[in-house]
């Protein structure tokens, strides 16, 4: 069985970031979702151990037999984790053609600095215009994110965006 990482902020997870999981579980059996501090996304509306609950409520589901989904928080670079978890493969969602030049050239970066290859899945159609940032700037005008977002995840950024 081959077991893959796929890093993010996840501030929230959504449902694009689970159509990415199912599907690499679908190609490799093992999914290692790890929530990264990304030092370009200061702040956000979750804190880690909020981020890290709600993806492992939102990815339970996906769990059976020969599919294997665990949750981990890392700091640092995204190879570091995939050396210390001993992942073959780090998987990247696409939505766009800008999502694509971004991710290649991170993914040649990982590449020439620790050997670490990167997986393209490319989102759902009906999913592409789903992001993490608007689905945040949506919350925290009150507005309505329940096609967005899990289940379980919908009680938490109405919390968060009625907090000051």
């Amino acid at each position: 069985m081959t077991t893959v990482l796929y890093p993010g902020s996840f501030d929230p997870i959504h449902l694009g970031h689970l159509d990415v999981v199912e599907q690499a579980l679908e190609l490799f059996g093992t999914v290692i979702v790890a929530a990264m501090h990304n030092p370009s996304k200061p702040g956000g509306m979750l804190d880690l151990d909020r981020r890290l609950e709600l993806i492992e409520a939102s990815v339970a589901p996906l769990r059976g037999p020969g599919r294997v989904v665990s949750v981990e928080a890392f700091p640092g670079l995204v190879v570091d984790a995939a050396h210390r978890l001993a992942a073959d493969f780090i998987v990247k969602g696409l939505r766009t053609g800008g999502d694509f030049e971004v991710e290649q050239q991170m993914a040649h970066t990982n590449y020439a600095a620790a050997g670490v290859r990167t997986v393209y899945l490319p989102c759902k159609p009906a999913l592409v215009f789903i992001s993490s940032r608007f689905i945040r700037e949506i919350a925290n005008y009150g507005g309505d994110v329940s096609t967005m977002v899990p289940p379980a995840v919908l009680p938490h950024l109405q919390r968060a965006s009625r907090e000051p």
